[in-house]
């Protein structure tokens, strides 16, 4: 199957299945004259990391539970661990968010937003003490 075919299949762009198999994490065999040639084995991989990155794996992440996928030895326990971490991280990053969107909505709150050239966004993103 050529790359065109595999990118429909999986849902990713062909560009971002050539770089995947650029650091390792799909090894499409490959024709006499130099094309991929990927089995469905290997669209079923690059879907699985499509959905693992769509809910926030990093690369590295994705490649430990590739390994973890294909390795039927494998504790169930390492799984949720990496999950585990990764919610954690997620919760971490919301938090930050509500941080930012606080800080953010009282400083729209605090702008008149009129014609006036004073404005307290402006001069907190500088790092100047608004007057007022």
């Amino acid at each position: 199957m050529n790359i065109g075919d595999v990118a429909l299949a999986s849902g990713l762009p062909a560009k971002t299945i050539r770089y995947y198999e650029d650091i390792g994490l799909v090894r499409p065999a490959r024709r006499r004259n130099g094309y991929r040639d990927f089995e469905r084995s290997d669209i079923h991989k690059l879907a699985f990391l499509n959905r693992a990155r769509s809910l926030g794996f990093s690369i590295e992440e994705c490649r430990t539970l590739l390994s973890l996928y294909e390795d039927r030895q494998r504790a169930s326990a390492d799984v949720k661990r990496l999950a585990k971490d990764h919610v954690l991280r997620i919760e971490q990053k919301i938090d930050e968010l509500r941080g930012l969107h606080a800080t953010l909505s009282q400083l729209v709150e605090s702008c008149h937003g009129d014609d006036r050239p004073d404005c307290p966004i402006l001069d907190d993103l500088s790092g100047a003490v608004a007057s007022e």
